[in-house]
């Protein structure tokens, strides 16, 4: 399974060709409309506008062999934690090994912007971090599928 902080995703077409050359099922998780989609294999769940409430949402469900895709660092270390293949949407990918780093540089950078000392602009979105996502979201989706394939034959 596949789910999307879908909240200003901007790789959500890719997500979809992706899962579907794949065969897995995709979630899009967001506070508010999302395109429907007629594909059994797409599911669009919309939360209320509480804080975190995708997050809690999909951290609630994803697990070990799931694949989730956000930008949200904290989200990332909660999924992270239950063994669940993360990538931001830049193709940054999120694991073990530098879950860690990647919360704190976001503490520190969340930290300047409250002190002033930075304005916290991020950089565009471009064309190369859309192929960097592909590269890695296809690498983790057949992680995932493997994973799965090893538990179904372990019974």
């Amino acid at each position: 399974m596949i789910y999307v902080d879908a909240d200003a995703c901007p790789v959500k077409p890719e997500i979809l060709k992706v899962a579907e050359r794949h065969g897995l099922e995709v979630t899009f998780v967001a506070n508010s409309g999302l395109r429907p989609s007629r594909d059994p294999m797409i599911h669009n769940v919309i939360v209320s506008n509480a804080f975190d409430a995708a997050d809690n949402w999909i951290a609630e469900r994803a697990g070990a062999g799931d694949v989730v895709v956000t930008a949200d660092v904290p989200l990332a270390v909660r999924c992270v934690a239950t063994g669940t293949f993360v990538s931001g949407p830049t193709g940054r990918v999120f694991d073990e090994t530098n879950i860690g780093m990647a919360s704190a540089m976001r503490d520190l950078g969340a930290h300047l912007r409250e002190t002033g000392e930075s304005k916290g602009y991020n950089a565009a979105f471009s064309p190369k971090d859309r192929s960097r996502f592909l590269e890695t979201f296809d690498r983790l989706c057949r992680r995932a599928k493997s994973l799965a394939a090893e538990a179904g034959g372990q019974s």
